[in-house]
């Protein structure tokens, strides 16, 4: 009698453990859990289907505005490049350097920043001054630098006047000079320097 309760017990533990096993486990029958994620933004795409990068996309630049807006216009639309803050930073860098050389008499160095017919102005004006022994206007600031005027001719040379006024000293006299210079460049040239073409007094 003992035995058989013994056989009849461990028979149920084994069943037990065989219920327990299947029970307190995943079948495949479960449904899987649900997992939300936000779906990634989809890229426009052309006509034809395929599928437009960011750096594909035109890029849009503001009109630009102002009495020089149609010349600065016609320069874009020649070099791509063109924007009028970045001319304007180095119309001012070149004409403290222009200054400068001229100050010192350093005709080499204006021969890369002038045109021809300039340079000639410029050098006949250093040899009157070294003459003269007198001593030159130095560039003290530069207060305003701003585009007063642009224009491309049908040679596609471009112009773009700028008017500056600045503050020079010769050490014992200061001189508030406002004049017009103007910067010229053939787009058609893959040179991206600007040469200055012509200097003028502002009224």
């Amino acid at each position: 009698m003992n035995i058989d309760l013994i056989i009849l017990a461990a028979i149920a533990v084994f069943v037990i453990s065989r219920l327990y096993a299947v029970l307190g486990q995943k079948t495949g029958a479960e449904p899987p859990a649900r997992r939300y994620r936000e779906a990634p933004a989809r890229a426009p795409e052309r006509e034809d289907g395929a599928v437009v990068e960011d750096e594909d996309r035109p890029k849009i630049r503001a009109a630009f505005t102002g009495p020089a807006a149609a010349g600065l216009e016609a320069i874009a639309a020649e070099d791509a490049n063109f924007a009028p803050d970045d001319f304007i930073k180095g119309a001012r860098r070149a004409y403290e350097l222009i200054v400068g050389a001229f100050a010192d008499g350093d005709r080499d160095a204006l021969k890369q920043l002038v045109d021809d017919d300039v340079m000639e102005v410029y050098s006949a004006a250093i040899a009157e001054r070294e003459a003269a022994k007198t001593e030159p206007m130095r560039l003290l600031r530069v207060r305003q630098a701003r585009i007063a005027d642009a224009s491309v001719d049908a040679k596609k040379m471009a112009r773009v006047e700028v008017s500056f006024e600045s503050e020079l000293s010769d050490g014992d006299n200061l001189r508030q000079a406002k004049e017009i210079w103007t910067f010229k460049r053939a787009l058609n040239n893959q040179d991206p320097n600007w040469l200055l073409d012509e200097v003028a007094t502002a009224s």
